[in-house]
């Protein structure tokens, strides 16, 4: 038996801007360059971005791969992802999100898993401490949704989080079958043999994060939502609210990528970067805070089988689990993944003797 989460109410003895919903942010006078990216505070953002389209249904399967080439990001539409579902998923998480931090950190402790101040999650699937590196928080909170686990658990004593599971079991499988797509005209493209196709991704993997970036009208210059950063996933699928603050980096600059309605982003991730031998691009991303209004986003994300051998010449091969196994040391270490720079050969010319 759940208790029943209670809606959060304004602070009245911190600042007004702040309510209780909202985690207990730890403000800090600034944001250390190596780790969140560039200051959010220099205008090095173009105000539009020229990011490329592509219709699921009728357009040719070379627009997803120059795409992915040339961009590693793409908005998708006619994705067959129900309309209605996009629409009630957000607004269900922003009730969801509504609720005290209290109650949130309470309820949510089974498959589905409450974090905040890092988007990073560890192998057992829990909220990761921040590295005594890191010298910020990453200002957002969110949901760790594993797909394969969400029918375990049910909330049918609260109607509010039980819709928020149905919705996230329905939004998921949907984009399952936008990202095998997805992946079928890649590996086709690559021309990967059945075999590999098969490890080289697995539906069973898929993981919702359901993420909210709280309103920061009073840091908002020195904060980020996420740090730059790319996936470790094969592809990952981004729906998004019309707030905006997703930013992509092309050729040294960082554009934003406006919010579109009824449209997906997709985006390269680093084990399609090297199954690819660099073709395709694990494009770096990042989130900008917004200084009147939350930002509420949901990304879906698909990996390799854990024995997956990802191989191709720039590459030493590696298993995904040796990647996890990495990325959860780098993570230890420095509070940041190192990602495939790990894994990559560097020809005899190139090395300093």
């Amino acid at each position: 038996m759940h208790l029943l989460p209670t809606p959060s109410h304004e602070m009245t003895n911190s600042d007004k801007n702040f309510d209780s919903s909202y985690p207990p942010f730890v403000l800090q006078n600034s944001i250390g360059v190596d780790y969140g990216g560039s200051d959010p505070s220099k205008p090095d953002s173009e105000s539009e971005d020229s990011l490329p389209v592509v219709d699921l249904l009728s357009s040719r399967p070379g627009d997803i791969i120059d795409s992915s080439r040339e961009w590693g990001m793409f908005r998708l539409v006619n994705h067959g992802v129900d309309s209605t579902v996009l629409t009630k998923i957000l607004e269900c998480a922003a009730k969801v999100f509504s609720l005290s931090f209290e109650s949130k950190r309470g309820v949510f402790d089974g498959p589905i898993q409450y974090f905040w101040g890092s988007p990073a999650i560890s192998l057992a699937g829990n909220a990761r401490q921040a590295s005594p590196y890191a010298q910020n928080l990453h200002w957002l909170e969110g949901f760790n949704v594993p797909l394969a686990k969400i029918t375990q658990y049910k909330y049918g004593d609260d109607p509010l989080l039980e819709s928020f599971r149905a919705l996230l079991e329905e939004y998921g499988n949907q984009n399952s079958l936008v990202a095998d797509k997805i992946f079928k005209t890649m590996a086709e493209d690559l021309n990967l043999s059945p075999t590999k196709s098969k490890s080289y991704i697995s539906l069973a993997s898929g993981l919702l994060r359901v993420y909210r970036y709280p309103r920061c009208p009073m840091s908002s210059e020195l904060r980020w939502g996420i740090s730059e950063h790319t996936d470790s996933s094969v592809v990952s699928i981004l729906h998004q609210d019309q707030v905006g603050g997703l930013q992509v980096c092309m050729g040294g600059k960082w554009l934003d990528v406006k919010p579109c309605l009824d449209t997906l982003v997709v985006n390269v991730g680093d084990m399609m970067q090297a199954m690819s031998n660099d073709e395709y691009v694990s494009v770096k991303h990042r989130v900008k805070v917004n200084k009147e209004k939350d930002r509420i986003s949901i990304g879906y994300f698909v990996f390799p089988t854990e024995d997956a051998l990802i191989e191709s010449p720039n590459y030493r091969p590696f298993t995904y689990a040796n990647f996890q196994a990495d990325r959860e040391l780098d993570f230890k270490t420095f509070g940041t993944k190192i990602g495939l720079p790990r894994y990559k050969i560097i020809p005899e010319k190139s090395r300093i003797l």
